[in-house]
């Protein structure tokens, strides 16, 4: 027993101290691939610690980020009067943490080997490096198993949740490849991040109704305004706007002691208050600006380094990162995504409260302002690069759709979870979940089988669109009018640099 008792203390300290911090999976996994490339012993500990710190500056521009909109989800619940289950997957995380830890810690170790082997031996070269999500992931999984499968046999739990888990981590990084080639013009990296369902929608959205729409990144200011060209500027002004909107609707209709408990400030007069939903909307725009520098340090460091780990241990890989890393590659299309998901939010919310709750019992399942800014955002940035500035709205607007409706179904298959304050988030966690869930509530026996054959139908699917789909380069939208512009402007460049090639070697042959 003791022993056992110190395998999962260790399991425990590698999931949670280790694989639980992305930026010290990100460190290493760089200091790795400049050693696999013969770097020096100084840029290997100055590239690990590099790539380290810009995922650190990313969390922090993240923590940032979450600070400021948590007041302000408060803010509009209270000055809307709406209540119910807000999806958060840190709180539904913890508080399963206490009954299926354990059977988390395995998951997500052996999950982890598994994905590296996979990658290793198959064309599924992807690793998944978003720590945070896999931990969510292990303990959803833990949790709905545990639940479905009517089992106190951990090894069962864990082992059919290692397979699940890992399958899944290599899986959507495929499905979502083409459309993260789209968004990046290159196929350097990978989004590792379990909203790809969201993702890839938006992308096919946009496809579909953007074929002449402009890029949201090409929007013409007038002459007085083109100082809203700064992403930085813009982001924060219609964040203050929003803020003091709702700030100033909530005077009106909340008492005074909820409504100045509403900010960490805790203001004792009206005055204060607006100014305090001022600092908040600053404190927005400064965590977006952390966010997008941790990202470029990140793609400085990490992407060359992982040329060494592609070459000499999983030959071909891509990192799969977390959604921050394609913000850059559309900042006015991020903050769109979030603005239409938020909305696609509260239709989907009103949807609930007035037909699927009283008709069928549905939770009422509240926008999370932080899914929303990061699914949307993504989503927004996918929708743009397919379709531009409707793809945008369009795909952030049903991302928002998706985010709602999808946890008020996972929460039919968590049991006793199912009736707390809180579920996952993000559309994989959610879909997967409830298939995974309603397998699972077939028993252990047919059940488990169930669950195997889920497994092996995703990878194969996974594995046929990697070969047929990935490989062969198809892109998404290729008729879109931003993607011929930029066409365009490529063998512009590509010609301007010829003619200057053959100036300059012209004058040395003069000489």
């Amino acid at each position: 027993m003791g022993t056992v008792n110190v395998v999962v203390a260790v399991l425990n300290f590698i999931s949670q101290q280790i694989l639980n911090v992305p930026a010290y999976l990100i460190g290493i996994i760089a200091a790795v691939g400049l050693i696999a490339l013969k770097k020096p012993v100084g840029q290997v500990v100055s590239g690990g610690l590099k790539a380290a710190m810009g995922y650190l500056i990313l969390g922090a521009g993240a923590t940032v980020v979450t600070a400021a909109l948590d007041p302000f989800g408060t803010l509009v619940f209270r000055a809307t009067g709406a209540q119910g289950v807000v999806p958060t997957n840190e709180v539904i995380s913890a508080q399963a943490a206490s009954q299926f830890g354990a059977a988390s810690a395995y998951i997500i170790v052996l999950s982890f080997v598994l994905m590296l082997l996979i990658a290793r031996f198959t064309p599924l070269k992807y690793i998944f490096l978003t720590g945070h999500h896999m931990v969510f992931m292990s303990m959803m999984l833990a949790l709905v198993l545990s639940v479905g499968l009517h089992t106190d046999q951990q090894w069962l739990v864990v082992g059919i949740g290692s397979l699940l888990m890992a399958v899944i981590m290599v899986a959507m990084p495929a499905f979502t490849q083409p459309f993260t080639n789209r968004v990046t013009n290159s196929d350097k990296i990978s989004v590792g991040h379990f909203n790809s369902l969201g993702y890839m929608l938006s992308g096919a959205l946009g496809a579909a109704v953007g074929k002449k729409s402009k890029s949201t990144e090409d929007i013409n200011f007038p002459k007085a305004l083109s100082f809203l060209r700064d992403s930085m500027v813009s982001t924060t002004l219609l964040m203050v706007v929003l803020y003091l909107v709702f700030a100033i609707w909530a005077a009106f209709v909340v008492p005074a002691d909820q409504l100045f408990a509403i900010f960490p400030s805790k203001p004792t007069d009206y005055g204060a208050f607006i100014m305090a939903a001022f600092a908040q909307a600053l404190q927005f725009g400064i965590g977006v600006s952390i966010i997008l520098y941790g990202v470029r340090i990140i793609l400085g460091e990490l992407v060359p380094a992982f040329q060494g780990i592609a070459n000499k241990v999983v030959p071909g890989a891509k990192p799969a990162l977390d959604i921050p890393i394609v913000f850059p590659y559309g900042p006015n299309a991020s903050l769109i995504g979030f603005l239409s998901s938020f909305v696609g939010g509260l239709v989907a919310l009103g949807i609930i409260a007035l037909w699927l709750g009283p008709l069928w019992g549905v939770a009422l399942i509240l926008p999370g302002m932080v899914p929303h800014f990061f699914d949307g955002g993504g989503a927004g940035v996918f929708g743009n690069a397919t379709g531009g500035r409707r793809g945008a709205m369009v795909g952030g607007f049903v991302n928002g759709l998706l985010i709602t409706f999808l946890p008020a179904s996972l929460m039919g298959v968590m049991g006793s979870f199912g009736l707390s304050n809180s579920t996952f988030g993000d559309a994989d966690f959610c879909w997967y979940g409830t298939v995974v869930g309603r397998i699972a509530n077939l028993g252990p026996g047919i059940g488990a089988v169930g669950l195997i054959v889920l497994v092996a139908v995703l990878f194969a699917a996974a594995w046929i669109w990697q070969v047929k789909v990935v490989d062969k380069g198809w892109l998404p939208a290729k008729e879109h009018v931003a993607f011929i512009d930029h066409v365009k402007e490529e063998e512009k460049a590509a010609k301007k640099a010829a003619r200057m090639a053959a100036k300059a070697e012209e004058a040395k042959t003069a000489k």
